[in-house]
């Protein structure tokens, strides 16, 4: 199971951080993702980091902005975001995926609940 948490309302400019807490698999075995589903369209790729935490991947996006973590010992990954922008609204979700990482949500195996941003001044 995946528990996403720490979404809320954040006036733009302003940094927030999700948290995504992982129970029930072999959490080192997997790369975690960020994924988001802006109001009325389709879920985008965020954010992965491999399951050692050695590389990270971002889309363009949020390029620069955002920084993904994860600690295996906690079972624990993290989205921090800085610079927040109105386009950032959207639900955010927590994904594992066996033995990679990719920007592909099809690949992932377990997905949190999702946590509501909203950046609005």
């Amino acid at each position: 199971q995946l528990q996403a948490s720490g979404g809320g309302l954040v006036q733009p400019g302003g940094s927030l951080t999700l948290s995504c807490a992982a129970s029930g698999f072999a959490f080192g075995d997997y790369g975690m993702g960020w994924f988001r589903q802006p109001p009325g369209k389709e879920r985008e790729f965020v954010a992965t980091v491999t399951w050692s935490g050695s590389s990270k991947y971002y889309a363009d996006s949020v390029n620069g902005r955002f920084t993904i973590s994860r600690d295996n010992a906690k079972r624990m990954v993290w989205l921090q975001m800085r610079a927040l922008k109105a386009e950032d609204t959207a639900v955010y979700y927590c994904a594992a995926e066996k033995g990679l990482a990719t920007k592909y949500a099809e690949n992932y195996h377990y997905w949190g609940q999702g946590t509501l941003v909203t950046v609005s001044s």
